[in-house]
């Protein structure tokens, strides 16, 4: 709307002008969550969003839109960034990125390097192959729709741990559930109790692509119930499980439209 209503005479770099402008509005928008998020119940996760293209061919790509990745973008400040995703995922200079987010250069720079850091010393060590993923999720599936603890705990990491996202809307762990035997105890329920007042025989699991990795996507009748998405450690085993429910987090889950995270 602000481009539409802008004096395009005064424009003399539209791609920078664009920029600033959603930068400012990014600025404004984690400004105003990270206040919210202050009285959100239980754990915060990012929103899931079914992604598509060849990824395998995209890793930056793939992993920029991560949920593990996102968590760790969640604790920078927010200046901090949108100057890590305009240096890293768009390659932007440090001039360009200045004056998208109206701060001298050498502020740019000295954010940059303090969201590098703190990336880097929070971001998942370890990156198992993507046919491996895919392996390891769809057993997994079979796995936790069966009910089988045993075959759940030969893919989990002894220290995994759940993370359960319901935002107060619906029931949910209210703190991160640790250990492979809770985990795959928990997730060998599902088969056999009601969840949000869907009986067994009515919920259907899917197998699909969500931010860049595999993931399962827990329906009933009439709505999406929850999304599942997993790290995995250096042996491939699952080290870290996030689960969202909470349904103001799965409308574009429920719309059902793919990005594409195949080329920038």
């Amino acid at each position: 709307m602000k481009w539409s209503a802008a004096d395009r005479s005064q424009v003399a770099d539209p791609k920078a002008y664009l920029t600033r402008i959603v930068s400012n509005v990014a600025l404004e928008r984690l400004r105003s969550t990270r206040h919210k998020r202050e009285t959100y119940v239980g754990p915060w996760l990012p929103e899931p969003i079914l992604t598509g293209g060849d990824a395998s061919e995209a890793a930056v790509d793939a992993e920029s839109v991560s949920m593990a990745m996102l968590v760790v973008l969640e604790t920078l400040s927010p200046l901090e960034r949108a100057v890590f995703v305009l240096k890293e995922v768009f390659d932007f200079s440090h001039a360009e990125i200045a004056e998208a987010v109206e701060r001298s250069e050498v502020a740019v720079r000295q954010a940059a390097h303090r969201a590098r850091e703190h990336v880097r010393a929070r971001r998942p060590r370890f990156t198992a192959d993507r046919s491996r993923q895919r392996e390891v999720t769809e057993r997994f599936f079979t796995a936790a729709t069966g009910g089988d603890v045993n075959a759940l705990m030969e893919l989990l990491s002894p220290d995994v741990t759940l993370w359960t996202d319901g935002g107060g809307k619906v029931r949910q762990a209210m703190r991160p559930v640790v250990g492979a035997s809770t985990v795959a105890a928990w997730f060998a329920a599902i088969g056999t109790v009601t969840y949000q007042g869907v009986e067994p025989a009515d919920m259907n699991a899917e197998l699909v692509e969500i931010n860049g990795g595999p993931g399962v996507v827990f329906s009933g009748p009439d709505r999406v119930i929850a999304t599942v998405t997993f790290d995995f450690d250096a042996d491939g085993r699952i080290a870290a499980i996030h689960n969202v429910a909470n349904p103001d987090k799965l409308q574009a889950i429920t719309d059902g439209v793919a990005h594409d995270i195949g080329t920038r």
